[in-house]
């Protein structure tokens, strides 16, 4: 649960302690906002995975790409982004492809570390959805080494979690591997 008051009397003492006069025109409205952003996102950060159980036959892979993402690193409070990467094969029970995109943004919108939150991901959709198997790759650029620390933007982190076939079977894994960079 979000402490709206919490946050803006830490905001106003950050604000404080960088130097700046939190009464000023630019800032005076900023503890609020940064109170309301935190709640948008705590509203974000929990919805209903609803599972479909499907009646036919299908166990092959299904891939979404490119899941845009934001997230705050939690040793810096600075932001990085990027995209997730999410495949499942189905054993019997399939989900709607916006759930995958909700979970991403489930677990993103906290301050976070990439390594956590791809496994949280896929640990998640493993217990939910009980697939054969489930790979996550995520793929984002640090601002804590953008902008400062090493000062050096544009790299990229890669990061990955695999479960049951995509751990076991080398061949799951090649073609995930493979349609993701594709």
């Amino acid at each position: 649960m979000v402490d709206r008051e919490k946050i803006k009397k830490a905001v106003r003492l950050f604000l404080e302690g960088i130097g700046e006069d939190p009464d000023r025109e630019g800032l005076r409205e900023t503890p609020e906002r940064i109170a309301r952003m935190w709640e948008e996102f705590e509203s974000m950060r929990n919805f209903d995975m609803k599972i479909f159980e499907e009646f036919g036959s299908y166990n092959e892979m299904v891939l979404v790409k490119d899941i845009r993402f934001y997230s705050f690193c939690e040793h810096h409070l600075l932001p990085f982004f990027g995209k997730v990467h999410i495949a499942y094969i189905p054993d019997g029970v399939i989900c709607g492809l916006s759930k995958l995109v909700r979970s991403v943004r489930s677990f993103a919108l906290r301050p976070q570390v990439q390594e956590r939150l791809t496994e949280e991901i896929a640990d998640f959709l493993e217990k939910e959805l009980k697939p054969q198997g489930v790979g996550v790759v995520i793929e984002a650029e640090h601002l804590c080494m953008s902008i400062r620390g090493a000062m050096s933007p544009g790299h990229i982190t890669v990061t990955s979690a695999l479960r049951g076939a995509f751990l076991k079977d080398m061949r799951t894994r090649e073609e995930f591997l493979k349609l993701v960079k594709g």
